[in-house]
């Protein structure tokens, strides 16, 4: 079921906005907490990271915005797609024009991993159409920039230089 009431919606999905926003900032606030020695801060914002997550897909799913699969992957791949035609171009243009040095990393690093991103997504969705997963043993992220490998890990990251033995592995 989804919210039909046009004001409703709206203010689900600016929900969505701020919760999503909430967990991504207190996964960040974890990592600092823990680099400066404070385990059991870093434990409160990630537990409640977790809740600000569950409020934001209750949110997501109340909106009707949930599909299977295929259609995931669709959205998916139309996102990442946005971000490498689109938005990270411009970004990075507006930022090397006002000589935002940090942006200009930043939003270099993003849409390059953006790229493989939509690649990895698309692959994906044609096994989804065939019924058939991936053959996927690990997947890899640069934690500098977000490049992202299939079962092994380069070297060092081809966009950003980072070891690769700094890389996060999902099993």
């Amino acid at each position: 079921m989804s919210v039909k009431r046009k004001m409703t919606r709206k203010f689900l999905e600016d929900a969505f906005v701020g919760e999503s926003m909430a967990h991504m900032k207190y996964l960040i606030f974890a990592e600092q907490a823990e680099r400066e020695g404070f385990p059991n801060i870093a434990k409160l914002f990630r537990a409640i990271a977790y809740a600000e997550f569950v409020h934001a897909k209750n949110h997501f799913i109340a909106l009707g915005k949930l599909g299977k699969t295929e259609g995931n992957l669709e959205e998916a791949i139309a996102g990442e797609t946005f971000e490498v035609e689109e938005m990270y171009p411009v970004y990075k243009n507006s930022a090397e024009f006002q000589g935002e040095r940090e942006a200009i990393r930043t939003t270099h690093y993003a849409l390059e991993a953006e790229k493989i991103h939509a690649e990895l997504y698309e692959k994906a969705r044609e096994r989804a159409k065939s019924g058939e997963d991936i053959d996927v043993k690990k997947v890899y992220i640069c934690p500098v920039c977000g490049y992202t490998s299939i079962d092994e890990v380069p070297e060092r990251c081809p966009v950003c230089g980072a070891p690769g033995d700094k890389f996060v592995a999902f099993e």
